[in-house]
């Protein structure tokens, strides 16, 4: 019929050393790679960007101005 006990202090204490292995964890992970790694991740970056960037219409042909000033 008793209750179990929980010291309030030693959960969050214990929550606080979860969290911190947790963002530890994320840390390594995302700043713990070597050069090459981080230099490929930055070329295939470029090369998506560069790639996105070939399709986009910067401005109008002239005849197409001309069409659509008739309308």
């Amino acid at each position: 019929m008793g209750a179990e006990v929980v010291n309030l202090r030693q959960k969050r204490k214990r929550a606080a050393r979860q969290k911190a292995a947790e963002t530890a964890a994320e840390n390594r992970a995302i700043h713990g790679r070597t050069k090459g790694e981080k230099q490929r991740d930055r070329l295939e970056r470029d090369k998506t960007e560069r790639l996105f960037e070939q399709g986009r219409i910067t401005s109008f042909p002239a005849n197409r101005k001309a069409e659509d000033s008739d309308d």
